[in-house]
């Protein structure tokens, strides 16, 4: 099977040089199971090890997956953050080790951890776990030091040869910056600047950006009289190489105009890919306006300080840790952790004022875009301001739990519960987004204790949103427990109260939809469905409509109209797609399923089927809804077989289960 690639970090420019270590390090991989890059900062290693994973040779691997952990704020939360480079967004109840290891299982996995010097002990533990686990796996890690596991192979970047390829690359870079050799002095001055930099990658590209305002020949200068000094024989300084790109990097910060350098300290708080906009209001302030900040932007990123890529903006590792020293010189390392965890916390709550509406698909969107900002913005305020971090992390729970991140919901709400003793509001939302995340990992008693102390908060704090999304994460429970008229109930009490419009009343008029099926009671379930997904339709909203579309499936599979029930199968499947939910992928797959098995379209029902288990594979555990559709899904299976026999019948599933499921799921839709 053809190597399938999770994202891959973009290239900053041409690849120069190393073709033959791009091959040693493919053949290294082929007979070795720990292969670990370890070089200084700025000498390549992750450009090395993205070109080695990028070509036919590593064909052999059925996925490759890339994890970049510069982002990582929590060291608790290091196999989450792998977990979630692989495409596993667990919702079981188990270690995340041992999710982590059964998902990959007995597959021939490529997993690339990028920048291990940050976590190396931790990186070791997993790393020896994994393989232990995990006979198929290989692991190719970058890091300034090795890892330490037993079996590990060091393979050690250097600069690139002063003469050749890192002459290649500064002649590249300047060309890129507008800038020939226009002289055979050019060409020497280009060639001293190489030697004097030792080839190391970064301080090339770092220089070259320079090259417009410093003439090649004065560079040369200026870093003969910079790097020319030998160092005395009981120096404790960085060997040279470290000193070289020290020496660059300081060297454009000093060329950089001052509010600049401001800009640049200041940037170093980010931990995911910012944009524009984001930068203007956490790093504006004294002499950076908003106007400022965007023409400091470009001035960074003439300077090769910051590249840009999809509309945002990224900072190198290194560059961004000794913006992080200067940050901490100026004295304004703290303050700018508050204007960041404050900024953030604002996109949280403006993305849940936006849940129904319009602007629904776009909030999830932004909660995806900033995941490791976020995360950030949390460890900072549990650290400062335990009452704000349990107010972000309840707002942010919903959105995390219905994307895959009951991880760090979980983690974040446990250590906010620990911390803080908030008003009762915040404990109602906390307690029910913490809720929510163990119902999804399937620990009913767990989230019906939460269900109750969120309903007694919500009660003391009078909040009628809160006490309906209190009886919704009650209702849930019941519902999956197979308690229908007890989750009726529940909801129809709440509902009895004068709530008005919100999404929490919205969940739990879902709560009765759920249960007004499951308890048979057909007619006012579809009445029932039909009413919300009109108001959701009219409000612009996805999660909402997309359960209204699957219980409107159900109906019609129970009373044998197979075409509607593949209309709304297909809906819901839209919705889910536009909100990133990768749970509701595999119910709603279910569903047409069991629709197009009922149409006599058999292969193709097989097909949906395998495509669902493949997100049922992704969220970490059997598949589940609600117990009636487990004989809906035994039924139509059963059909199916019977129309094209188990050899096709299987043939088309384990097709679909080997195959990218969104790929599968996008023909399914194409089909309609």
């Amino acid at each position: 099977m053809t190597g399938v690639q999770s994202w891959m970090p973009p290239e900053r420019g041409p690849f120069v040089g190393r073709h033959s270590e791009v091959a040693d390090v493919v053949a290294r991989l082929g007979h070795h199971r720990l292969v670990t890059l370890v070089g200084v900062g700025g000498v390549g290693k992750s450009r090395l090890a993205a070109r080695a994973a990028d070509g036919p040779a590593v064909d052999s691997f059925e996925t490759v997956h890339w994890c970049p952990l510069w982002s990582l704020g929590s060291r608790a939360l290091l196999t989450t953050l792998v977990a979630d480079a692989c495409g596993l967004s667990d919702h079981s109840s188990r270690e995340p080790v041992d999710a982590l290891g059964a998902w990959i299982g007995q597959r021939r996995v490529l997993l690339i951890l990028d920048s291990c010097e940050h976590l190396v002990a931790e990186c070791a533990e997993l790393v020896e776990a994994l393989l232990g686990r995990c006979p198929g796996l290989v692991v190719l890690a970058t890091s300034r030091e090795q890892l330490g596991v037993a079996g590990e192979l060091l393979f050690p970047v250097a600069p690139l040869p002063p003469d050749t390829d890192a002459l290649d690359l500064f002649t590249e870079r300047a060309a890129a910056a507008g800038v020939s050799w226009g002289s055979a002095e050019d060409q020497v001055a280009a060639a001293e600047v190489c030697q004097r930099l030792e080839g190391i990658p970064l301080a090339l590209e770092l220089a070259a950006a320079h090259l417009p305002d410093q003439p090649v020949r004065d560079m040369a200068l200026l870093l003969r009289d910079r790097l020319g000094l030998a160092e005395p024989a009981d120096s404790t300084l960085q060997p040279s190489r470290h000193r070289a790109l020290r020496t660059t990097i300081g060297w454009s910060h000093e060329l950089c105009e001052p509010r600049e350098r401001l800009l640049w300290a200041r940037l170093s708080v980010f931990r995911s890919d910012a944009s524009v906009a984001d930068v203007v209001r956490v790093c504006r302030g004294g002499p950076l306006t908003d106007e400022v900040v965007v023409e400091a932007l470009d001035g960074l990123r003439r300077r090769s300080l910051l590249t840009l890529h999809d509309g945002r903006l990224r900072m190198l590792d290194t560059v961004r840790e000794y913006g992080a020293m200067w940050l901490d010189e100026l004295g304004e390392t703290a303050a700018t952790a508050d204007r960041h965890a404050r900024y953030f916390h604002e996109v949280v709550v403006s993305a849940e004022g936006a849940w129904w509406g319009p602007g629904q698909a776009a909030a999830y969107a932004r909660i995806a875009s900033c995941h490791g900002d976020l995360c950030a913005a949390l460890e900072h305020l549990l650290a400062t301001d335990p009452g704000r971090a349990a107010a972000m992390a309840g707002s942010l729970g919903f959105f995390w739990a219905c994307c895959g991140h009951l991880h760090e919901a979980g983690h974040y709400l446990e250590e906010c519960a620990r911390l803080t003793a908030e008003p009762a509001a915040v404990v109602a939302k906390a307690c029910w987004a913490l809720g929510v995340v163990r119902c999804l990992r399937g620990e009913y008693e767990a989230a019906d204790r939460l269900g109750e102390r969120a309903r007694r908060a919500a009660l003391l704090a009078a909040d009628d949103g809160l006490i309906a999304d209190a009886a919704y994460l009650r209702g849930l429970v019941m519902l999956l427990r197979g308690e229908p008229l007890r989750a009726l109930d529940t909801a129809e009490r709440a509902l009895a109260r004068p709530l008005g419009a919100s999404p929490a009343v919205a969940r739990c008029r879902l709560v009765r939809v759920f249960a007004l099926t499951a308890s048979g009671s057909l007619l006012r379930a579809r009445a029932a469905a039909e009413d919300l997904r009109a108001e959701s339709v009219a409000a612009g909203e996805h999660w909402t409509r997309s359960y209204t579309e699957y219980q409107l499936a159900v109906m019609a599979l129970h009373e044998d109209r197979s075409a509607d029930a593949a209309a709304h199968a297909r809906a819901m499947l839209r919705d889910k797609q536009a909100i990133g939910d990768a749970f509701g992928l595999g119910l709603g797959l279910d569903l047409l399923a069991a629709a197009l098995a009922a149409l006599d379209e058999a292969e193709r029902s097989a097909t949906a089927y395998g495509a669902g288990q493949a997100f049922w594979d992704m969220v970490g555990h059997p598949q589940r809804g609600t117990p009636e559709l487990e004989p809906l899904r035994a039924l139509s299976e059963s059909t199916a077989r019977r129309r094209i026999g188990d050899a096709a019948y299987d043939e088309s599933y384990v097709l679909a289960t080997l195959t990218d499921p969104y790929h599968t799921l996008r023909g399914l839709l194409a089909a309609d």
